[in-house]
């Protein structure tokens, strides 16, 4: 059986008795058996299992490309913005380097707001910056403090957050 994920949140089975189409969220399928019996066909099995493993979205969710590597990610059906993939995601709470300067910071928030969208508290868009350059206006905004910046007594949200496209920033391990 070959699934593949609609852009109304549901699925076409393919098999070789025919094609039906998956409604996972109501729990129907267009298949005879389905309508006949009532019960769980295989089609919303297989459906389950594809969604389960992760080889198509689930039906909160659609397929969109990373803003860095553009390799395909699942995102929530309604997000717009730029988003991006597990290789290039931060988690809040991260540490991460700057490839500009080599400093360590510590990620507060990774936006949805593209690099030539997301403007600074000056009013200065993000990829206008010259040590931006080098990075896409395409990227979302990762949203950080230096790391030098926390101490005893201040928390990271006592700090100054700055704004970097995604790929300017790195994992110690990379």
């Amino acid at each position: 059986m070959t699934v593949r994920a609609l852009r109304d949140r549901r699925y076409v089975v393919e098999t070789d008795g025919g094609t039906y189409v998956v409604a996972l969220d109501a729990g129907t399928c267009t298949c005879p058996d389905h309508a006949i019996r009532g019960s769980r066909c295989k089609h919303l099995r297989r459906v389950a299992m594809e969604v389960t493993s992760g080889v198509v979205p689930a039906p909160d969710e659609r397929v969109g490309a990373c803003a860095v590597c553009g390799a395909e990610t699942f995102v929530p059906f309604d997000a717009g913005g730029a988003h991006l993939c597990e290789r290039h995601a931060f988690e809040p709470g991260a540490v991460v380097h700057d490839r500009e300067t080599g400093k360590r910071l510590v990620v507060v928030e990774v936006t949805t707001e593209r690099a030539d969208a997301y403007r600074t508290d000056e009013g200065r868009v993000i990829a206008e910056y010259p040590t931006n350059a080098d990075y896409g206006v395409h990227e979302p905004i990762v949203e950080a403090v230096y790391a030098a910046s926390i101490r005893p007594g201040r928390s990271v949200g006592d700090c100054d957050r700055y704004g970097f496209p995604a790929s300017r920033l790195t994992r110690p391990s990379d």
